[in-house]
């Protein structure tokens, strides 16, 4: 293979998302066995809120929620601020390398508004329920935390909340046809594709040398920077979304992205399992109401902003301005939970047992309950997927005139 067909397969076209997310499961795997940790966003930008709020002399560290997420240092002292970083590196030298990065702007004030609200919506229930699509559902299932399995029942749940409700008229853009004599000339030049690619390069090249230079001083600094890397260029050349995965099941029947998900999940259980019987502590949090309610929020905000935790970073580099109103959303839920936790906690989360199903039903049983209920899950998805294309068959299509009122 020369290097322009590399070039062509890897660096400029979109990865299929089933590798790609197995491939997310296996490194999450290594993440969590090399570092303590999970691969997770929302608290990082939850801790970004907290240092926002000591700029304007607040003292959110005497808050209870962030005495158990923790808010010492700065982004580049803690793993999960330099794994965070590492990702949008990642997800920046891929998107120049297919020369994805252009500004895009929302069509109207409605999508803006969508992607405030509902990332404040996703960002308050993610970190209600200690965890995003990745802590407490992709990275958290596997971590045989019981809190996860109520979390992603109620994203479920509350993504088809979500998908009905996005489709009221009041969200559909208006459509402007305009009338054109020829087709308009494409904007990409050879010129401009190759400069990107190369710079790129050049935003990949420091961010790799910064984590291998850490990865000297300071080895589990070092893997969480490269580890974030590497999850960056994934997310951003297999567009891997959640909120894809999760509304595509209601709207349009599609279940690839699910599929992919629940495998990758069942790739990284087995490695997760290994590292915890040499002794590396799994995260368990709170398997209370906290988990549902916090599910079902996320995943209705998630819809209507339009992506999710991973899907707005990447989306974010790519220049589509809608998605920095999701991120800016995102940081304030998750601050706004932060503050008011202290009320809420004892009620929703801090009187319930953190669950762990290796405890409860042993080592070899705990990984048969979860790959049970990963295979069971898979069932589901693909029976959904059947009924739903089963019943759009016995549905009659709408006339031209039905179509367009």
């Amino acid at each position: 293979m020369d290097w322009p067909q590399f070039r062509d397969r890897f660096l400029v076209r979109f990865w299929d998302p089933l590798p790609a997310v197995i491939a997310a499961g296996v490194l999450s795997a290594y993440y969590f066995g090399l570092t303590g940790t999970f691969w997770a966003v929302t608290g990082e930008f939850t801790r970004w809120g907290g240092h926002v709020l000591q700029l304007f002399g607040l003292h959110p560290e005497e808050w209870g929620y962030f005495k158990v997420i923790g808010l010492k240092g700065g982004p580049l002292d803690r793993i999960d601020g330099v794994m965070v970083l590492g990702m949008f590196a990642g997800c920046l030298a891929a998107a120049l390398w297919a020369n994805n990065v252009k500004l895009r702007r929302p069509q109207n004030r409605t999508r803006i508004a969508q992607a405030l609200v509902g990332g404040i919506i996703a960002g308050f229930g993610a970190r209600l329920a200690m965890g995003c699509n990745l802590a407490a559902f992709f990275t958290g299932i596997p971590q045989f935390s019981l809190h996860a399995w109520f979390f992603a029942l109620a994203t479920a749940a509350g993504s088809w909340a979500g998908a009905r409700f996005t489709l009221l008229p009041m969200f559909r853009s208006p459509i402007k046809l305009q009338k054109v004599s020829a087709a308009l000339p494409l904007t990409q030049t050879a010129a401009q594709a190759r400069n990107r690619l190369w710079l790129g390069m050049a935003v990949l090249a420091p961010a790799l040398a910064w984590g291998l230079w850490q990865l000297a001083v300071a080895p589990v600094m070092g893997f969480a920077i490269l580890c974030g890397i590497g999850f960056g260029l994934l997310i951003e050349r297999a567009q891997i979304c959640f909120t894809s995965a999760f509304r595509d099941l209601w709207i349009t029947g599609r279940t690839y992205m699910a599929k992919a998900i629940i495998l990758g999940m069942a790739v990284s259980a087995i490695g997760v399992f290994s590292y915890i019987q040499l002794g590396v502590a799994p995260k368990i949090m709170w398997a209370g109401p906290n988990a549902v309610i916090g599910g079902l929020l996320f995943g209705f905000g998630i819809v209507l902003a339009g992506g999710c935790e991973t899907g707005w970073m990447y989306r974010a580099v790519e220049g589509q301005v809608h998605f920095w109103w999701v991120g800016l959303g995102n940081i304030i839920g998750a601050t706004l939970l932060a503050w008011c936790w202290d009320g809420i906690a004892p009620a929703l989360a801090l009187d319930f047992d953190k669950v762990n199903l290796l405890a409860v039903f042993g080592p070899a049983g705990g990984l048969v309950v979860t790959y049970l209920l990963l295979i069971l899950s898979l069932l589901a998805v693909l029976w959904w997927e059947r009924h739903f294309f089963r019943r759009r068959a016995a549905t009659p299509a709408p006339t031209l005139k039905e179509a367009m009122q």
